[in-house]
């Protein structure tokens, strides 16, 4: 025999005497059981004095205990209770125990009755409960002691490692103090709440004092000992939420949210749901209402194109465009990892979305010119562009190529195929720029301003040639119609655009033109949280490396908004567009960089400039202390949504531009690093920094 089955062998004999054993044992107790609970009966019977019973009763009993013995095990055997794991017991073998006591109790009754002697009725009925409640004690006392064992090990192993306090004294804060209380195996022990309600303050829930209002945060935290505060207020709105955050940041405990009311309206609400509190929290921004039923119109059933689909405000936009169902939707995007991540994401959300993925780059005219040929989009949203600013500083040729003939190739590719609208994405960089990257976009809201004025009336023909746009300079074999110059009737509609941005009566009567009449726009808004060369990772990396953390200047500040609340202001920007609007976002209050990055040291459970420190490096090349959202000489106009605004365009000579276009696009290819005068010849209100 294999000397390595042995021990198994050795193991399962073993196990097998142990099952036998444990059967006998049982065995024997059930006999002892049977006879002690009906003597129990007979003797509780007679005030517990043996003398005192009957003589007729105890040879009643004696000659009826052997039979009766007898037929317990067999009925006990029969009913298979002596095949039960017993450590394992549950419901089954309650049920067989109280069957096989119903079959006995029958038999004691109607055998020593009808046989014997009829026997007081309590020792009937003190028997059968005596003998029931014996037989389930052993049976199941082994695997109650197993759970106790369990719980005690699990209590020791799961011992708190975190005393919380909870923000909250509603419906969501007692769930989750009921919840933590019943699953020691979170390592969370709630130790005190927070409520400004006076009158719920000195009660308790669940034995869990409501001790204070916000006022009292930090005197309670040192008192109770707290490094966990939970915020379980999800209807509160966004500026009390902000303010009673901005005092529990203050704590250094590690602090954790519940995402929203909706958590609590779909009974959701519980520990795995709470999320660590982010900056965001801290902004106090309301949520932001749209008009879904608007965008959902808008979109519903069109071929849709996302240049830059890969980005943050790209595949943020994709998300959306997704959940809007559209006939198609086409990512076009430079960057194939980008690309490859947003397609698995979509594809595994959305499996029936119609879903086009296209590498390539808004600079190569024939890459376009197939994409449009091929696809027809209706919509488009033009995300693609180079935003870091001080890499542009260093790249300016790059910028004018990929922004601003990039967005001129794909507007004009746009306008050829007739599609219905092209959305700009564009930054409050482009007010009053000090960098290349804000003149750049700047340039692209004044193409966009030009494509719009040229579709209404019909001339899209009479476009100049740019660079490696036609094929007079790279060989393209689509049809170029008359684009080496502005016709006399061109000249007189950009005239007169340049004249006044809202036409004269003598310019021709563009509705009434034949064209494509697509409808350009451009949306503007300033930084989002999160995105690609954002503040936000670059902090967060600093943080985790152990600091420092570098701003470039203690008073510099930027508008801020969360990459889906700026998204959605673009769908819903769309559907206001008439052509030729700059749309403005309104970015609420402006937030100093460093009170961000004090901020977020401080969510990370460390105290700025002892435990992380804050150094200020100064500004980069390009940058200023403040952006701007408007430029002086344009004005608001509202819209349906409050945090949408219209800037009124600023007139500008079309014609000349379009000349002065050519020569930017020719400089910019040639690689003349020397490109930025005549951008500000261009963009009036960009002020070069001086080297």
């Amino acid at each position: 025999m294999n000397r390595e089955k042995r021990p198994e062998i050795q193991r399962n004999s073993q196990g097998m005497l142990h099952g036998h054993l444990s059967t006998l044992y049982l065995m024997f107790y059930d006999i002892l059981t049977v006879n002690f609970a009906y003597f129990f009966g007979l003797w509780l019977r007679f005030d517990f004095q043996y003398s005192m019973i009957s003589e007729m009763y105890l040879n009643a009993f004696f000659k009826f205990a052997p039979w009766y013995t007898v037929f317990c095990v067999i009925v006990f055997w029969a009913l298979r209770l002596y095949k039960s794991i017993w450590r394992f017991a549950s419901f089954t073998e309650l049920q067989r125990v109280t069957q096989a006591s119903l079959y006995t109790t029958l038999f004691q009754i109607l055998g020593i009755t009808l046989f014997l002697q009829r026997m007081p009725i309590s020792y009937y009925m003190i028997g059968a409960v005596t003998q029931f409640v014996l037989m389930v004690a052993i049976r199941f006392a082994y695997r109650f002691i197993l759970l106790e064992r369990s719980r005690r090990v699990k209590e020791d192993e799961a011992a708190p490692k975190h005393r919380a306090m909870i923000i909250g004294a509603g419906e969501s804060g007692r769930i989750l103090i009921r919840e933590l209380l019943r699953a020691p195996e979170l390592h969370v022990k709630p130790c005190c709440v927070i409520d400004d309600n006076a009158g719920k303050q000195g009660r308790e829930i669940d034995g869990v004092p409501i001790v204070g209002g916000r006022d009292d945060i930090l005197l309670c935290v040192e008192k109770y000992k707290i490094d966990q505060i939970l915020y379980a207020i999800p209807s509160a709105s966004a500026k009390e939420k902000r303010d009673i955050l901005n005092i529990c940041k203050e704590t250094g405990c590690e602090l954790k949210s519940l995402p929203g009311v909706y958590q609590l309206v779909t009974g959701e609400v519980s520990i795995s749901k709470l999320k660590d509190v982010s900056v965001e929290d801290l902004l106090g921004r309301e949520p932001i209402q749209t008009d879904v039923e608007g965008i959902l119109r808008h979109l519903r059933g069109k071929t849709i194109l996302v240049t830059g689909g890969g980005g943050s405000i790209g595949s943020e936009l994709c998300r959306q465009i997704a959940g809007h169902r559209p006939e198609r939707l086409i990512i076009f995007e430079i960057y194939e990892n980008n690309a490859y991540d947003i397609e698995q994401e979509l594809r595994h959300k959305y499996p029936y979305l119609n879903l086009m993925v296209l590498i390539g780059s808004v600079r190569d005219s024939r890459r376009l010119q197939n994409i449009f040929d091929s696809y027809r989009p209706q919509i488009v949203y033009h995300a693609a562009a180079h935003k870091h600013v001080p890499l542009m500083e260093g790249s300016p040729c790059e910028a004018i190529k990929n922004n601003v003939i990039g967005t001129y190739k794909t507007a004009y590719m746009a306008m050829k195929y007739g599609c219905e609208r092209f959305v700009l994405i564009s930054t409050d960089k482009a007010v009053n720029p000090t960098n290349i990257m804000g003149a750049s976009k700047r340039l692209c809201e004044m193409v966009i301003q030009s494509m719009d004025m040229v579709s209404k009336a019909g001339l899209e023909n009479k476009l100049p040639l740019i660079h490696a746009h036609g094929s007079k300079t790279d060989g393209m074999d689509y049809p170029v119609d008359s684009m080496d110059s502005p016709s006399a009737e061109a000249v007189a509609v950009f005239a007169a655009a340049a004249k006044d941005s809202e036409a004269p009566e003598e310019m021709p009567d563009m509705a009434k033109m034949p064209g494509s009449s697509t409808e350009f726009v451009a949306v503007r808004f300033g930084n989002v949280l999160g995105s690609n060369g954002s503040v936000i990772p670059l902090f967060k990396k600093q943080i985790a490396a152990g600091g420092p953390v570098t701003v470039t200047h203690p008073d510099i500040i930027r508008y801020f908004m969360t990459i889906p609340e700026a998204v959605s202001l673009v769908l819903q920007a769309g559907t206001y567009a008439k052509g030729g609007e700059i749309f403005v976002l309104d970015m609420g209050e402006p937030m100093k960089i460093d009170t961000l990055a004090r901020n977020l040291i401080k969510l990370s459970g460390f105290r700025p400039d002892k435990d992380i420190q804050v150094v200020y490096t100064g500004l980069r090349p390009g940058e200023k202390l403040y952006e701007e959202k408007l430029m002086e000489e344009e004005g608001l106009e509202k819209t349906d949504n409050d945090l949408i605004h219209i800037g009124k365009p600023i007139p500008f000579d079309m014609q000349e531009f379009f000349v002065q276009l050519e020569q930017l696009a020719e400089i910019s290819y040639e690689n003349d690093d020397d490109i930025r005068p005549m951008v500000a010849k261009m963009v009036p209100t960009y002020h070069m920094q001086e080297e």
